[in-house]
């Protein structure tokens, strides 16, 4: 069909570039109260030796659940202290909470107000069906937008997905009262709410309460997708498991999420009707464990010793102390974790998130003219789009200038030989693939963004095809990661290697998986090794099992990069 697309996605993103700027405030306000409440449950949970914590939470699942979900309590929760993921396993807990109490102070009002309103219901419905169906990751990028990168956007994030088994199930709990209970309230002459308060709510206590048992282990779930965006917690720990292929902290780290939703799950089941309830009645337990709540919170308040940081009015205090980064398996990361060391930025953090997160902060900042310190590299649109610089790092923290090779499986060549030569011959320069870069960025497909640079430069191509022999339909699987370079290297290559005869396959992971998949020769090649510093580990790691043809770029560059209206020039700047 010839029809004209419709224009949806920039609709959107006209809606929520308004939303950002109209509700500025708002959204400070709301991030400022998340933080305060969040940093509250996390001094909570972590005031005084683990310990204290486990003993509690053991005590308060054998009181619900019985003493053999007590012992497996008190045993799972020694093991994640054990491997060292407590103060994740604090973090996870504590969103998943904070996420959970939203729900409730939310989900249920609006339940409430769903079942005694039919026109309520019928606008309420389509939207919990869509909240549902849509994926998880979706909800991610205005929450970066509104919000910015770190916990925040994540905590958001999985209270929108997580919301709605709350809502239904308060909505069908109190439609579910029977019929006759109502009418002997209206006979006695109650009130709307002395019937929702002592007559709805009582009776339709057990379906709400399954719902915000399904809002907590829905919120449990997000956990690993909200560390895309910094937040915190065993996610974060999976996350960069997943990128740098650890198997063994990925198991470590997956199990300690699965003994947190055991318990959690049993807790919030079984609340309303403890196990030992005919011992000490729930509501001397509950209120011990209130004040216990209470005082740690006020304790800790007072007491925390709040750490002075040097040059309040500088940068640092400016930007919060923190830069932004990418996922945590790059190595730039790596590289600037060695640079906070190098420098002594002691009072400095290293943000967790993705590319895609750091872009959005940067987009965020620079339209604020706001200052912000985030990991870059170059060639990237970003310098075309944005006015920006980079550090300068007297120490070489970031290495010296760096290539991109072209590394293939072994036993190509012989499959192949046409697709190994042009692979072989494949060289460009970064401003080849800024252009690439930056009308992908503007909105073209990759595919018609490579097509448009390949019918512009015949002969650089030329050169890359020259005597390779010509495919006859062979699949030929190149792999990458999702780095605005490496898809348009990707994309570029793979195009030329199309008009050459062969079927390409194109497959998007993370960097680890990306050299693993051609040393195992899962895939057959793949133009994103950054070297010799960025993938130096993976390259190690690996080298005996693929074959490097060599660089197909030089000039690439990885540091701090900062928008040039800000006031420094070095890293050295930031002590």
């Amino acid at each position: 069909m010839n029809v004209p697309k419709i224009p949806l996605g920039d609709w959107v993103d006209v809606l929520v570039q308004w939303i950002t700027v109209a509700f500025a405030g708002f959204f400070t306000f709301l991030t400022t109260v998340i933080d305060t409440l969040l940093d509250i449950i996390v001094n909570v949970l972590s005031a005084g030796p683990s310990i204290i914590l486990i003993i509690v939470l053991t005590l308060l699942v054998a009181y619900t659940s019985r003493w053999p979900l007590g012992i497996f309590t008190l045993l799972s929760l020694l093991l994640i202290d054990n491997l060292g993921y407590w103060d994740s396993s604090i973090q996870t807990i504590a969103i998943v909470i904070l996420s959970g109490l939203l729900t409730i102070i939310v989900g249920i009002p609006v339940g409430i107000w769903c079942a005694q309103r039919k026109t309520v219901h019928r606008i309420v419905t389509p939207i919990l069906d869509f909240m549902q169906t849509m994926p998880a990751f979706v909800y991610l990028i205005p929450s970066i937008l509104f919000f910015g990168i770190g916990v925040v956007p994540g905590i958001i994030a999985s209270f929108v997905f997580a919301i709605a088994p709350t809502i239904r199930m308060t909505n069908l709990g109190i439609k579910e009262v029977p019929k006759d209970l109502i009418e002997a309230a209206d006979a006695f002459g109650s009130s709307n709410s002395q019937k929702l308060f002592k007559v709805q709510l009582p009776i339709a206590t057990p379906t709400i309460m399954a719902g915000v048992n399904q809002s907590i282990m829905l919120a449990l779930s997000m956990v690993v997708t909200a560390s895309l965006v910094g937040a915190p917690g065993l996610g974060a720990d999976v996350y960069r498991a997943v990128s740098q292929i650890d198997v063994g902290k990925g198991f470590e780290a997956g199990l300690s999420i699965v003994f947190i939703a055991v318990i959690l799950d049993r807790i919030s089941q079984n609340l309303r009707k403890p196990a030992y309830e005919n011992v000490i009645k729930k509501k001397i337990v509950y209120s011990i464990l209130v004040v216990l709540v209470i005082l740690t919170a006020i304790v800790t308040g007072v007491t925390k010793e709040t750490a002075v940081k040097k040059g309040e009015n500088g940068i640092g205090a400016k930007t919060d102390y923190q830069i932004i980064g990418i996922e945590p398996g790059a190595g730039i990361m790596a590289q600037a974790n060695k640079a906070i060391k190098d420098y002594q930025l002691d009072n400095w953090q290293l943000q967790e998130g993705s590319s895609a997160a750091m872009v959005a902060e940067l987009k965020k900042a620079y339209n604020q003219k706001k200052p912000i310190i985030i990991t870059g590299w170059a060639p990237h649109w970003m310098f075309s789009t944005y006015d920006l610089k980079f550090l300068k790092d007297p120490k070489k923290s970031f290495g010296a200038v760096e290539d991109i090779h072209t590394i293939v499986r072994k036993g190509l060549e012989q499959d192949m030989p046409g697709a190994y030569t042009i692979l072989n011959q494949f060289s460009w320069k970064p401003a080849d693939m800024e252009k690439v870069m930056v009308d992908i960025k503007e909105g073209k497909d990759p595919a018609e963004a490579s097509k448009k640079w390949i019918n512009a430069n015949g002969d650089k191509v030329g050169k890359w095809t020259k005597g390779a022999k010509t495919g006859n339909g062979e699949t030929i699987n190149l792999v990458y990661v999702a780095w605005d370079t490496e898809i348009a290297s990707t994309n570029v290559i793979a195009k030329v290697l199309e008009q050459n005869g062969f079927n390409v396959k194109l497959s998007q992971v993370e960097v680890g998986p990306m050299f693993a998949g051609v040393a195992n020769g899962s895939v057959d090649g793949m133009v994103a090794a950054w070297l010799p510093s960025t993938h130096r580990e993976y390259y190690k790691q690996y080298r005996n099992d693929f074959i490097d043809l060599g660089s197909n770029l030089h000039g690439t560059k990885n540091g701090l990069v900062v928008p040039k209206y800000m006031d420094i020039n070095s890293i050295e700047d930031l002590k």
